[in-house]
């Protein structure tokens, strides 16, 4: 350890290079037999649909297609007509039907772990996610605003895509440490084509009000990862009270819920700069916080659900905390995840997220306490009335994109959302996360006559088995053959009336992933 101590300095400046600034890849356009459409007419036929609002399970129906736009659910079935004269017809007979997912924390690699931004595109796809909202999608220049317009109109295979940029980052002049600067970048950020700001918690409380003001003028959406070099000043109560839209991870609140004075307790040789120390103590966080269900606890979820505040917990992103083996050691790992970013994941003094440098049972254990509250409070807030939404936080602590945001669905089920409004929360409610700002209702996140035609379609039922979904399946044993068999796996998304055939998704993937093999 005092080695490490000693090279901090040192990695302070590596981790101070945004690797953004180097050159991504050029995502290609769409490869022949990945997309098809949008057809004048499009009709998926027989499925059960779980339309995202939560209301149950109805079917079978068929819904109609036109263009890029829902035009009806036919629950009688289209007509001969209708179905003679469409372009394409998916025969869905015994599958489930439910809108395209909406993944509110989004990145995209760089060109140290995964330089072709179509690798995590793909993958997102395949797993049903049709929006996403990246947070940023890069750090310093990248193609976050190109990528959007090129999917926008269908020219790449990518999902929808909803660029913010991390505050005072993407321009050329100096960071805005002034309340008018605050506002200033706001505008300019607002004017290039960004739909929100990231914040890390590195601004004084009145830059930060100032931002948040300028945000809420320009109808520009804002979310919060309010890490510990501010949370001394600006927790979760008070960046929300200040008008933050929304909170990301647990920062800031368990520092808003602390038993006794103002700021958590640290070890006297802590250093937040040295990742095993961060994320090894911020589990133990949970011992100083009040009992739930005492009243600062109440009081607390009460100012919640009285703010408005959406809050996309991010479980799955530190999951590896507590069972780093089963992280590493994923089903999909070896045909999915490709060579450069496993790298990336293994333990490392300057790849961000790659703490477990001596991660022992004492700190698993810690970390699995630790989900005990703050599932307990993220379930009290949805229960209450709060909206929770989906959010993967890929590419990092061995988060795969697409294999990650399934586990992210599996983790609010955990915490006591049911299946019903697990889909809720990756569909509907983000989409209108995305939206609020704007003061607009959403084109997507439902199944209804006149939204974007944004759909997934899964052989097997997600209420029953959210593991359906990964693009690995689900494997089980057939009781009669005494045979192992896989079932599952998206067969096809839909996104904007353009169909893309999942199992092609993910076999050109899986080619990314030899050719990185063979190279080396």
């Amino acid at each position: 350890m005092n080695i490490v101590r000693a090279l901090l300095p040192v990695l302070v400046g590596l981790w101070a290079v945004p690797a953004a600034a180097q050159e991504m890849v050029p995502v290609p356009d769409s490869a022949p037999g990945e997309a098809e459409g949008p057809y004048e007419t499009l009709i998926v036929r027989g499925a059960t649909m779980i339309e995202g609002s939560g209301a149950p399970p109805e079917g079978p129906v068929d819904i109609v297609v036109e263009g890029n736009r829902i035009a009806r659910i036919a629950r009688g079935g289209a007509s001969a007509s209708e179905i003679a004269g469409a372009g394409r017809v998916i025969e869905a007979e015994g599958m489930y039907v439910m809108p395209g997912f909406v993944d509110v924390h989004g990145h995209n690699g760089d060109p140290g772990k995964a330089a072709d931004p179509s690798y995590g595109y793909k993958l997102w796809l395949a797993h049903g996610v049709t929006s996403v909202r990246g947070v940023s999608f890069y750090f310093g220049p990248g193609p976050d605003l190109s990528d959007a317009r090129r999917s926008a109109a269908n020219q790449i295979t990518a999902p929808r895509l909803f660029p913010y940029a991390a505050f005072g980052d993407k321009w050329d002049r100096p960071y805005p440490a002034t309340p008018e600067a605050a506002r200033e970048w706001v505008r300019w950020a607002k004017g290039q084509g960004y739909w929100g700001v990231k914040f890390f918690n590195s601004e004084s409380p009145d830059v930060l009000e100032a931002a948040l003001d300028e945000a809420d003028k320009q109808q520009f959406g804002s979310v919060a990862h309010l890490g510990q070099r501010g949370v001394a000043e600006v927790n979760a109560r008070t960046a929300i009270s200040l008008g933050l839209d929304g909170v990301t991870h647990f920062y800031g609140h368990f520092e808003s819920l602390l038993a006794d004075g103002q700021v958590p307790q640290y070890p006297a040789d802590y250093n937040y700069m040295d990742e095993q120390d961060r994320f090894a103590w911020v589990a133990r966080l949970a011992d100083q916080i009040v009992e739930p269900g005492s009243e600062k606890w109440d009081d607390y979820v009460d100012f919640l659900i009285d703010s408005e505040v959406t809050l996309s917990p991010t479980f799955n992103i530190y999951s590896a905390s507590r069972d780093v083996m089963r992280a590493r050691t994923a089903e999909w790992h070896d045909r999915y995840t490709i060579p450069s970013l496993m790298d990336f994941y293994a333990p490392s003094l300057t790849n961000h997220g790659s703490y477990y440098h001596d991660w022992t049972s004492e700190d698993e254990i810690a970390w699995r306490a630790f989900y005990s509250p703050w599932m307990q409070l993220m379930k009290e807030f949805h229960d209450r009335g709060g909206r929770i939404t989906a959010g993967s936080d890929p590419g990092y602590i061995y988060q795969t994109w697409g294999f990650a945001y399934i586990g992210e669905l599996e983790m609010l089920r955990e915490a006591g959302l049911n299946p019903l409004e697990v889909i809720r929360a990756a569909t509907l409610n983000g989409a209108r996360e995305i939206y609020e700002a704007r003061g607009e209702e959403p084109p997507f996140g439902t199944i209804r006559a006149g939204k974007l035609a944004d759909l997934v379609i899964v052989p097997a039922n997600p209420l029953d088995n959210l593991k359906v979904l990964y693009g690995t399946g689900h494997t089980r044993l057939d009781r009669e053959t005494n045979m192992l068999e896989t079932v599952g796996g998206i067969r096809w998304t839909i996104k904007d009336g353009v169909v893309y055939d999942v199992p092609v998704l993910l076999e050109n993937v899986a080619r990314m992933v030899e050719e990185q093999k063979a190279q080396r």
